[in-house]
């Protein structure tokens, strides 16, 4: 894990524990989370991954307080989630995948109006400068696209500056420009001590961000690790050579590829290396899609 300065700890323990959390909805005939146990380190960036329809929001939901009764057991900073109260809500803030604000508000008002139900808050027109909405503070949300609602529900979440954040899908919607401005704005957080619980189906955003992650697949967490190790446990381990023959009759550029494992005693590799006119030489690795769907056996659809 990254070197965190400032975590914010609770008697030396897991900022997030559950154990065999179970959850279904009712009428359904199964339930939608099976037998989850997982913990969250303090100052980790924890990534829930799995394709939509997984029941990643549904944990998400649990863990934050909206969906009850559920089975097993889940505790934040050692306070179990069964009747979570005000001050419960004062150490967490939530992203959610959905923009859900006031629409007849203008971006000023919202965050206005959200602050006043904490004890403390963060100057609203700081947060919109942030994200690049300061001109349009006093703009309805009901005229703001998809990408600056989404910007405006990120900042929602940090106006009470809590110590854990749950940020489900923050880059949905959002250009390059601005998912990178939110991702820096999650790795600030992180540096600045803060534990961020992330649901997301973009493997290129959690292996940039997570320290570690869990593959959510049918309800049930198929592997935790971080991206690395995962990488590491299931990917292909290969160097790629593009190379002419020293033959001048031969002027096609061809393609070896060999296993990283044994590489020094390979015959073949130094051949290629002593006999011909090595053009570019490169190690493959899977991405973490890869990874996920060689692991899963799913897709990330």
């Amino acid at each position: 894990m990254r070197s965190v300065s400032g975590v914010c700890r609770r008697n030396g323990s897991d900022v997030i524990k559950a154990e065999g959390l179970t959850y279904t909805y009712p009428g359904a005939a199964e339930p939608t989370v099976r037998e989850l146990s997982f913990t969250v380190e303090p100052g980790e960036i924890f990534g829930f991954l799995g394709p939509s329809g997984a029941g990643k929001s549904t944990v998400q939901k649990i863990l934050t307080g909206q969906l009850a009764p559920f089975e097993g057991s889940a505790e934040v900073f050692g306070r179990p989630l069964v009747k979570p109260g005000r001050e419960y809500y004062e150490d967490i803030g939530v992203g959610f995948e959905l923009p859900n604000l006031f629409t007849k508000l203008t971006a000023q008002e919202n965050l206005r109006f959200f602050a006043s139900f904490y004890r403390r808050s963060a100057d609203p027109a700081s947060l919109l400068a942030q994200v690049g909405l300061t001109d349009h503070a006093e703009r309805r949300v009901a005229d703001y696209s998809k990408g600056m609602k989404m910007r405006l529900c990120f900042v929602r979440a940090l106006l009470h500056d809590p110590p854990v954040l749950f940020l489900d899908e923050p880059t949905s919607g959002l250009d390059p420009v601005n998912a990178r401005l939110i991702k820096d704005m999650v790795q600030e957080q992180q540096r600045r001590g803060k534990t961020v619980f992330l649901t997301t189906h973009n493997m290129h955003d959690a292996d940039e961000l997570c320290d570690r992650v869990a593959f959510f697949v049918d309800g049930q967490i198929e592997r935790i690790g971080s991206p690395a190790q995962l990488r590491a446990d299931h990917g292909r381990r290969r160097v790629v050579l593009e190379y002419r023959r020293s033959d001048p009759a031969s002027p096609e550029v061809e393609v070896a590829e060999f296993d990283l494992d044994g590489l020094a005693e390979n015959l073949d590799f130094h051949t290629v290396l002593r006999d011909h006119d090595v053009l570019s030489m490169h190690s493959t690795e899977q991405s973490l899609e890869d990874v996920f769907i060689e692991a899963t056996g799913r897709k990330l659809t």
